[in-house]
């Protein structure tokens, strides 16, 4: 009986010790896109990622009859918000960050959704987008306080666009995510 009692603790043990273990996701591999989506595609030639393309996308969308409405607005800003502290703690599980985005999505019309990958959005809509928001990607000074007097959203683009533009340095997707929550937040009454 007690040989029985010690072979079930062992095994208890082993399967404790392999569940904790394994699996843990490195910081560097947090950021990269693992999240496929069944609405937006990034097989075409420089696609960005669909985290981006739903950033971008929804920012692109604003004031047009598919842009985001006031009631999807609220739903959306808390899933962002989540989104970005992901992004910024490096230590999110990537399941974690798919189940927010799949929750994104969802919170948006098909047609939505439709309009964002018809976009095609590459790094030079990246690009495009910080230039016509008053910046062009790297020329940033480096300086510290030397945004202070810029809105959040140009703040967002300028430090992602000052060497943290890839996605596992989350710097990209941070900011788009922070221009979009700001986006979201001013739909709000």
């Amino acid at each position: 009986m007690k040989r029985i009692v010690m072979v079930i603790l062992g095994f208890t043990l082993v399967l404790g010790l392999a569940a904790c273990g394994g699996s843990e996701t490195p910081a560097s591999a947090v950021g990269a896109e693992t999240y496929t989506s069944s609405n937006l595609n990034t097989s075409y030639e420089g696609a960005i990622s669909v985290r981006n393309q739903l950033a971008l996308g929804t920012l692109q969308l604003g004031g047009t009859p598919s842009g985001v409405t006031t009631e999807q607005a609220a739903q959306l800003v808390p899933l962002w918000q989540a989104l970005r502290s992901t992004a910024q703690s490096g230590g999110a599980a990537q399941a974690e960050v798919n189940a927010l985005l799949e929750q994104i999505e969802s919170s948006m019309t098909a047609e939505q959704l439709a309009a964002i990958g018809d976009l095609q959005l590459t790094q030079a809509d990246i690009q495009a987008w910080a230039k016509a928001n008053g910046l062009s990607l790297g020329a940033g000074n480096g300086q510290p306080g030397s945004g202070q007097a810029m809105s959040p959203e140009a703040r967002a683009t300028r430090q992602a666009e000052e060497g943290r533009t890839g996605e596992s340095a989350g710097g990209a997707s941070v900011a788009f995510i922070d221009a979009l929550i700001v986006y979201l937040e001013s739909l709000q009454p």
